[in-house]
């Protein structure tokens, strides 16, 4: 191994170590902020990789699971979800040759799990060795630290400087912190001042130090960040938007540089003959990596109970087409009304009973930001929120307004005015000398509102679209698309650009003829109280909030006279009968809010009524539908409803928790089946797609946004302690950005445990999305050839992809490499 050991000037440069850090930081998958808490695939930077040797190096590297206990599955066989079949149709896929009846007598004998502790860093030595602690200390100082940098508002007193680089700012703090020193680890300041002050160069010196050998590096590098893998998420995250707007990421390569010195000092400072023999020996271990064969084997007999699994519920989903109806002789040729749909999973349930409740209703499935990716600025605001997924570049910028002036101007002025109390009211509350007066003579005046909301009676806190406004003015909101300026920025939408707008949306809903009297552009967000991921209930492809701005933009562009016009010039002709509404659709508690009744004309009415009395009714059965999830025999109504307002609950609403499926086809193909809540629906007729652009547009955008949310669910199930957020009801906010599991630790991200299991059974049971596309197989394979991300997630079986016929049955299995098979 000594002709191994990492030397700076024999073995590697910097420019090849800055190479290797890079790689390793792109395997880190970003992680977006609480306040736009976005569902990200935490394997994102395997996406090159198949899921099998991924889940062979996470669990290796870092003792990650990829697989549920055993016991999962036994159940599942014993229920009979998995066969015999399946299990042998596994085991020749990953382990070819061995003897089925083997297999099973030793699934029923022992808990067949990866066996041995992830590969060891300098501190998991150092407090094994010492006998003290040393990775806890290791992961709260870097955790308190960058809570710090990275401090979004929370802090009462700012301390770091985060215009300069991540490097240099700890440090500069690292050089006068003598909280090291204190615990134990002696002369760590001047051995922090003896390293260069340019990261690479400073890791080049620690990882000599620590003697890393050349071969291991990689897997050294890729633990380190495993180690404190929040941090390194959402630093990963500012390198992710800083590369959109055309920058060279290099946070994370700063922040795992400062990882590699901590390692190094703390070597330094506790060295001894008997940490430097079983340093070694963990050195060795990175040599090995590849070569643990027991460990290998025992992963291997997991994925082979998961691929059963996954061929299990590929077999469902298959049968479910096969048995519906085929006679669509019953579809209603009178349409009275269209509602278009985010295609979220929660969707399905209210459009499936929307429909029920009247059969003259048609639903539609798009991304819930509609085709306007706007910038959206709410009143009183400086700052905009982008209204579209993290994948593209939000378009123009919108502002909220009144149609009336002075109510524009008054609700302007009061929302500043609660803001500017509120900001006080804050810092007498913390302040070093105040908070004591506040909680003695003020603290029993809270004892009435704490009462209240504890029963559920009232709502902890305003509604943040409500907040600081006016009950009389709460419906005259609307947003403004006129061009003007708001400070430096240009807003509104030019009409020109909102004619495009509009075109390519209803092109890529297919719903560009055939228009109904109403058509609903309904978004989607909920309502939970004292959630600190709520945002993660709202809509991801509206940036983790509500759909609301987006449906309102569409609605006011599509029932514009002019844009009309010119749309009938482009060969798309709304008929002046036509109304746009819009809607909101809050999938706590099923109900569908309308913003621009008022503008409806006088002689729709009547039907306007229709159309919300059906609605209740959908809202109505929705809710009886989710109310199983729950266990909720009686009093549904009321016991959903106090579930939004309930600063208690940990579980206001099951989200996204057991989406499995993606279905790209026409309402007529899955109207008879009930998906149960657990599929995304993508309209789309690819008869009417010409020259395939909207395929390609789905299958680049949603497709990849749903398989991003169905392997955050599934990562959360399988390893919520590496991949999920842990206890909900020990969660602490830390820096405005994220949550902390009690009073220290990593970062957590991904979803808590509550929101995917109920304390009895998993609500989310992990499979990999299956995609159901209808359309022609070579086009299909057009898209996977010209874009290679697409091909990656479908070759490495991150997604499965299925073809529907036209008998809308699923007739072929991509196999990879273009190729498929019969089903």
């Amino acid at each position: 191994m000594e002709d191994q050991v990492l030397s700076i000037k024999e073995n590697i440069t910097a420019a090849n170590l800055k190479k290797k850090m890079k790689e390793a930081c792109n395997k880190i998958a970003p992680v977006w902020p609480l306040e736009n808490f976005v569902a990200v695939n935490p394997y994102l930077g395997f996406a090159d990789k198949d899921f099998h040797s991924t889940a062979q190096r996470l669990a290796k590297l870092g003792g990650i699971q990829s697989t549920l206990p055993v016991s999962f599955y036994r159940n599942k066989l014993e229920e009979g979800k998995i066969n015999r079949s399946d299990i042998n149709a596994a085991l020749e896929k990953i382990l070819p040759g061995e003897d089925l009846d083997n297999f099973m007598n030793s699934l029923y004998k022992q808990e067949m799990v990866p066996a041995g502790p992830p590969i060891a860093t300098l501190t998991d030595v150092a407090s094994q060795v010492t006998q003290k602690d040393w990775n806890r200390f290791f992961t709260n100082r870097i955790s308190g630290w960058a809570a710090s940098y990275f401090d979004n508002g929370q802090a009462t007193w700012s301390t770091a400087n985060q215009k300069e680089g991540i490097f240099n700012v700890w440090k500069a703090e690292a050089e006068v912190d003598f909280t090291p020193e204190i615990s134990g680890l002696k002369n760590f300041r001047r051995l922090i001042s003896k390293l260069p002050g340019e990261p690479v160069e400073a890791a080049l010196k620690s990882l000599s130090i620590l003697e890393i050998p050349v071969e291991g590096l990689s897997f050294y590098l890729h633990r380190l960040l495993l180690k404190m893998g929040g941090w390194a998420a959402y630093t990963a995250r500012l390198d992710w938007e800083s590369e959109m707007n055309g920058e060279k990421g290099v946070k994370l390569l700063e922040f795992l540089s400062v990882l590699i010195c901590w390692e190094a000092c703390i070597f330094e400072s506790l060295k001894n003959t008997e940490l430097q023999k079983n340093w070694k020996l963990a050195r060795y271990r990175l040599l090995d990596l590849s070569s643990d064969s027991e460990k290998t084997r025992k992963i291997s007999e997991m994925l082979v109970l998961q691929e059963a699994f996954e061929l299990a519920a590929q077999r469902e989903i298959v049968d479910k087409f096969k048995k519906a109806r085929k006679d669509q002789a019953n579809r209603t040729p009178d349409v009275k009304a269209q509602a278009i749909f985010c295609i979220d999973v929660r969707s399905e349930v209210f459009r499936r009973n929307l429909e029920m409740a009247d059969q003259g209703i048609e639903t539609l499935g798009f991304a819930g930001f509609f085709g306007f990716p706007v910038n959206y600025v709410p009143l009183a605001h400086e700052k905009g929120e982008a209204q579209c997924p993290v994948l593209i570049q939000p378009g123009p910028t919108v502002l909220e307004n009144y149609s009336d002036d002075a109510d524009t101007a008054h609700t302007y002025k009061d929302r500043i005015f609660k803001n500017q109390v509120q900001q006080l009211w804050k810092s007498f509350r913390s302040g070093a000398v105040t908070c004591f007066s506040f909680v003695s003579p003020l603290g029993l005046s809270y004892l009435p509102k704490l009462f209240t909301d504890s029963f559920g009676i009232t709502r902890p806190v305003a509604s943040p679209d409500k907040a600081g406004i006016k009950r009389k003015y709460l419906n005259g909101k609307g947003i403004s698309l006129e061009v003007a300026q708001h400070g430096d920025t240009t807003i509104g939408i030019p009409l020109e650009q909102r004619v495009g707008l509009a075109k390519n949306a209803l092109k890529a809903m297919s719903l560009t003829q055939d228009f109904a009297n109403f058509v609903l552009i309904v978004g989607h967000g909920s309502t939970t109280v004292n959630n600190p991921h709520a945002s993660g209930y709202d809509c991801g492809a509206c940036g983790g909030r509500t759909g609301e701005p987006n449906a309102r933009v569409a609605a006011s562009v599509l029932n514009d006279k002019q844009v009309r016009k010119l749309l009938k010039e482009e060969g798309i002709h709304i008929p002046a009968s036509t109304f746009f509404l819009a809607c909101l659709h809050d999938t706590t508690t099923d109900e569908v809010t309308i913003f621009n009744e008022a503008e409806v004309p006088e002689d729709q009415k009547e039907n306007l009524a229709e159309l919300k009395n059906s609605l209740k009714k959908a809202g109505k059965a929705s809710r009886t539908e989710r109310a199983v999830r729950f266990s909720i025999d009686d009093n549904i109504e009321t016991a959903i409803f106090k579930r939004s307002k309930d600063w208690s609950q940990v579980r206001p609403e099951w989200g996204l928790a057991g989406c499995k499926a993606f279905v790209v086809a026409s309402r007529e193909r899955t109207k008879d089946i009930n998906l149960e809540g657990q599929s995304f629906l993508h309209s789309y007729n690819w008869k009417a797609d010409k020259d395939f652009s909207v395929l390609e547009s789905i299958m680049t955008a949603p497709m990849i946004v749903t398989s991003w949310i169905n392997l955050q669910y599934y990562a959360s199930t399988v390893d919520n302690e590496h991949f999920g957020a842990g206890n909900k009801t020990l969660h602490n906010l830390t820096a405005g950005v994220g949550v902390l599991e009690g009073y220290g630790g990593d970062l957590r991200v991904g979803l808590p445990h509550q929101s995917v299991f109920d304390g009895e059974k998993y609500q989310h049971e992990p499979v990999r999305l299956k995609v159901v596309i209808e359309a022609p197989l070579e086009e299909i394979n057009k898209v996977l050839e010209k874009h290679a991300d697409v091909r990656n997630l479908c070759d490495n079986e991150w997604i499965h992809l299925l073809l529907m016929d036209e008998n809308g049955e699923i007739s072929r299995k991509y196999q990879g490499d273009l190729t498929w098979e019969n089903v």
